[in-house]
């Protein structure tokens, strides 16, 4: 079976079947993964017990647990998806847990070859008991720098402003981004509802991101149309997008991100939680992807959409539609557009390059 080049110059090879084992086997990077979205299960019984805070939760045992966040799958809408954190930010208000959760996130992502991880979070959200912005950064970091010598995973924070926060809030979360900017802060984002809640508001806190020289995404075209892909290029000046899927719907600005080689952070399992899409079927990420956007998979919520990173790139491809040619270009994309300085990005793409088409290679000869 033969091999051709795409546009990009990256050699595919034709007609592999993929399956779940393979996609797991390969290096791969997250860039689109929520802190308190990645709770482990055994960590929030642990901590609620040590806390004293059992009654925050809508079980006390493993297997109650586990019913109970099944019904994630029934949310009606973004904001009601988005209202089942509270159960780990409440658990998430101390330096000890903090980082905890950060190593333990980083490690269950290290088991199944996530090389890069940029993990994001709005660090104002933990500081409800006393904690500092600057504390709460501090115990993350120490977590994530624990996991690189553990496990090897390499990462870095991408600090979340929120859409229904006062814009003063995001400007200070602008700032303490610029703080931290080469001592592991690697980009700033906007999350949260976007009914409402334009990114245009938050004008004052993108710009001075951008002069601190920040990597930006922004939380955009999830639960609202193309214009808050928009508002999240023009006003924010957003290098990635988050989520994305209503670009479908704008044919001029998808050729414009086309044509500029935008990225987009593409959530299958999140996507159909939040009803952006009917169904794994329905979601247009095969058509972003004919069209020429450069896709990227991730999970957004290891814990509340149950799910990994493999898992999210095999129901690409499964069930989404992403050719096998796509599929493993989705996970190149990934270091491709990582945040990350240019000499690194690229020794990282081209490792991970040669291996995901060795094993493709590797099929062909079996």
């Amino acid at each position: 079976m033969g091999s051709f080049v795409l546009s990009n110059g990256d050699p595919y090879f034709g007609g592999m079947q993929l399956n779940e084992h393979i996609i797991r086997s390969w290096p791969k990077a997250e860039l689109h993964s929520h802190l308190d979205g990645a709770m482990r299960l055994e960590t929030m019984l642990e901590e609620a017990d040590r806390q004293g805070k059992m009654d925050l939760l809508p079980a006390t045992t493993l297997e109650g647990l586990q019913k109970e966040l099944g019904k994630v799958d029934e949310s009606s809408d973004l904001w009601d998806y988005l209202a089942w954190f509270k159960y780990t930010i409440g658990l998430m208000q101390s330096e000890e847990v903090l980082s905890r959760i950060a190593f333990e996130m980083a490690a269950d992502f290290a088991e199944e070859n996530v090389r890069w991880l940029e993990i994001r979070y709005g660090p104002i959200l933990h500081t409800a008991e006393g904690l500092s912005m600057d504390a709460v950064m501090e115990a993350v970091l120490d977590g994530l720098r624990r996991a690189e010598t553990a496990y090897g995973i390499r990462s870095g924070v991408i600090v979340c402003a929120l859409r229904d926060r006062f814009v003063d809030a995001s400007v200070a979360q602008a700032e303490l981004a610029e703080r931290y900017r080469g001592r592991g802060v690697v980009g700033f984002d906007l999350a949260g509802g976007e009914a409402g809640n334009p990114a245009k508001q938050h004008l004052n806190a993108f710009y001075h991101a951008r002069n601190s020289l920040l990597n930006l995404t922004v939380h955009a075209g999830e639960s609202w149309g193309p214009e808050s892909i928009r508002q999240a290029l023009f006003f924010c000046g957003a290098h990635r997008i988050g989520h994305g899927v209503t670009l479908i719907d704008d044919p001029d600005l998808l050729q414009f991100v086309v044509d500029r080689q935008i990225p987009l952070e593409v959530c299958p399992t999140s996507n159909v939680q939040t009803q952006v899409v009917s169904s794994y079927e329905a979601h247009p990420l095969k058509h972003l992807a004919d069209a020429g956007v450069p896709v990227t998979i991730n999970t957004d919520s290891r814990l509340f959409s149950h799910t990994t990173t493999s898992g999210e790139l095999w129901l690409a491809h499964s069930r989404c539609g992403l050719s096998a040619e796509q599929t493993r270009a989705a996970a190149i994309n990934g270091f491709r557009h990582a945040f990350l300085p240019h000499a690194e990005r690229s020794a990282m793409m081209a490792e991970a390059t040669r291996e995901i088409l060795g094993s493709a290679s590797d099929e062909v000869t079996s």
